[in-house]
């Protein structure tokens, strides 16, 4: 699986799948990029550009676009690069098409809705506990990857060994891949930190401040950690590139879908206006989060803020009164 010539499927048109396929072709894989829709991948594998999610971008000699499901049977390594909420479904359309033993990749940052399950649970379910499965995550923008940028990520998966070779693999001329195995606590730092991007978003949309905005981050992965701790993630993952490299580059810029939401929200937006028909995972995972806090205890003020907002529950106003009215106590608590 280390080395160049590894054959690698990828389930997912979209900006990060056209991204992630770019990198796996320039560390010298051949790779079968799978798009749902037939039209679509037959536009891209002609014009050899994602002109919706990445225009500007060539893609890589070395990828073949495509919708036939059976075409994934050839990859040794699948990533899954579909949005959190529809993994289950999409695992279950696709699975039967991967080759014995392939490694699957879960590229997804976020908690399924209704399940409150991590996405390595739902892959667990639809491939069976056995199965060879890694998490990627880490701060990193699709349009950085797609243009040969420098980004570091992590790769989490319980087998160490299949995480290092994973980690060799995908690894490229400007893509560092890092591993661990640690999957919890990559899973909680990509989805946690779409949620608190949508509040640092709010603090910039409602003009309170950089020292707030600060403030607000600063606090925000304060509850991240005490989240992990419960849930068995461990601190220094939640320190790194997946945790807090994540949540800094999310909750501090515009590309960031998350951040870009939570800004209209501040900015006097409904939730469905400041969605404008993106996807913000964040908005998802927000209530999944807060109910698996809830269960275990765990206080996560900022993530309830977000959830009441995101749902209707509450205004932007009176979040933030009630956020600044809370007791003081010491930081560390």
């Amino acid at each position: 699986m280390s080395g160049s010539g590894t054959r690698i499927g990828v389930v997912g048109g979209g900006a990060w799948g056209t991204a992630l396929a770019n990198a796996a072709a320039a560390a010298g894989h051949d790779v079968t990029l799978w798009l749902r829709d037939p039209e679509a991948a037959a536009r891209l594998e002609a014009t050899r550009e994602n002109a919706h999610y990445l225009p500007g971008v060539p893609l890589h000699r070395r990828i073949a676009a495509t919708a036939r499901a059976e075409d994934l049977g050839r990859g040794d390594v699948v990533l899954m690069v579909v949005p959190a909420q529809t993994l289950r479904g999409v695992l279950t359309d696709l699975a039967p098409a991967f080759a014995p033993g392939a490694a699957i990749v879960l590229c997804a940052k976020g908690i399924e809705r209704g399940s409150d399950a991590f996405m390595s649970e739902v892959a667990a379910g639809r491939l069976g506990a056995g199965a060879p499965v890694a998490v990627l995550s880490g701060p990193s923008f699709a349009a950085d990857v797609a243009r040969n940028l420098p980004t570091a990520v992590t790769l989490a998966a319980h087998d160490s060994g299949l995480a290092a070779r994973l980690s060799g693999t995908l690894s490229g001329p400007t893509l560092r891949v890092y591993h661990t195995d640690d999957v919890r606590g990559v899973e909680i730092g990509g989805a946690g930190k779409n949620v608190l991007a949508i509040a640092s978003g709010i603090v910039a949309g409602r003009g309170l401040g950089e020292s707030a905005r600060a403030a607000l981050i600063a606090r925000a992965f304060a509850e991240l950690m005490r989240f992990a701790r419960a849930f068995g993630g461990r601190p220094e993952t939640l320190m790194g590139l997946s945790g807090l490299g994540d949540l800094v580059l999310t909750a501090s810029s515009p590309q960031s879908r998350n951040f870009a939401f939570g800004e209209r929200l501040g900015a006097g937006a409904s939730p469905e206006e400041a969605a404008g028909g993106k996807l913000a995972e964040g908005a998802f995972t927000a209530a999944a989060l807060v109910d698996l806090a809830r269960a275990r205890n765990v206080e996560m003020p900022v993530a309830e803020a977000v959830a009441a907002i995101v749902s209707g529950g509450a205004s932007v106003d009176a979040v933030i009164a009630a956020l600044l009215a809370r007791p003081l106590r010491g930081e560390a608590e």
